[in-house]
């Protein structure tokens, strides 16, 4: 067994926070290796990295990885927004956006992989990371897009080129050179950073979010006393104008804010000679419908400082 020094069960303690006993076992069951020593205190719940599992995390970072043809996009949660600077928590959430184009965006398969450079699986880097930078963190969601001509990313308030807080994925089918495409490509992915459309099209909107709409209308339109047929007309123009806040080809362009999407989307078709089409589209908003405490400046850094 590897002699463990008082050094060695300090710097552990700084580390975790865990007491002094524990690790020491630690540190003697993982023969002396530090980093696998503030795991073990993690798994047996002694560190305390544990305790901050009941923290809200909804700041962290967004990030994107893209290669011909596919993209990924993924969410990293952690409590405050001083983690989204440090460089370690941006290397893993860049890493884990580059495993997900690799694998795939299923978060409990993703956790099973091996972390790149380590002997450690994703779910256990998290868990490193936790002990070690001193906030409880969540890989939250991810997506990954394949099949398509082009896939054209887009980071919004980006802190290092793919990461950032709003990210997006456009995917576009056509024959046209790639080079012909890429600008259109980002107006596109900017609009939806922009406007936050539900859907591609009227046809994939949810059918709840629309009666649900279809009903507030009707009841509106009611109140205005007006005859039934008159209130059939009303509600069908209001439910046009629902269609073109949040249907992105039904929106009008945010570039010249005149041009609807489809027709913006045509006239490029027209002008190469050659089909375009907007097949999906996919945006990720950091902490988007995460219900965070609310605390003052003052009082977020003195909790950092104190974990």
């Amino acid at each position: 067994m590897t002699n463990v020094s008082a050094q060695m069960v300090k710097t552990l303690r700084e580390k975790t926070g865990a007491g002094m006993m524990d690790c020491k076992k630690a540190l003697g069951e993982t023969n002396g290796n530090l980093e696998e020593a503030v795991d073990w205190l993690r798994k047996k719940g002694l560190s305390a990295a544990a305790k901050k599992a009941d923290r809200v995390a909804a700041e962290g970072l967004v990030a994107f990885a893209v290669k011909e043809g596919a993209g990924a996009l993924i969410e990293v949660n952690a409590e405050t927004d001083f983690v989204s600077r440090n460089e370690v928590f941006q290397g893993f959430v860049s890493a884990l956006a580059s495993l997900v184009l690799e694998h795939g965006d299923d978060i409990d398969a993703l956790k099973t992989i091996t972390y790149p450079g380590t002997e450690r699986n994703v779910e256990e880097q998290l868990t490193h990371n936790i002990a070690t930078i001193g906030e409880n963190m969540a890989i939250r969601r991810a997506v990954r897009v394949e099949g398509a001509d082009l896939v054209v990313p887009y980071m919004h308030n980006s802190i290092a080129g793919s990461l950032g807080k709003i990210g997006v994925l456009i995917s576009i089918k056509s024959d046209a050179e790639v080079s012909e495409l890429e600008m259109l490509g980002k107006q596109l992915a900017m609009h939806v950073a922009a406007t936050a459309p539900q859907a591609l099209s009227v046809a994939e909107l949810d059918p709840t979010s629309v009666e649900r709409e279809k009903n507030v209308l009707t009841e509106q339109a009611k109140a205005s006393g007006r005859p039934e047929e008159i209130i059939g007309k009303m509600v069908d123009g209001r439910l046009k104008k629902f269609y073109q806040e949040v249907v992105l080809l039904e929106q009008t362009f945010v570039i010249d804010n005149e041009t609807k999407i489809s027709a913006v989307i045509e006239k490029k078709a027209n002008e190469l000679g050659k089909q375009v089409e907007l097949t999906s589209f996919h945006r990720i908003s950091l902490g988007e419908g995460i219900e965070k405490n609310e605390a003052d400046f003052a009082s977020e850094v003195a909790a950092t400082l104190g974990s």
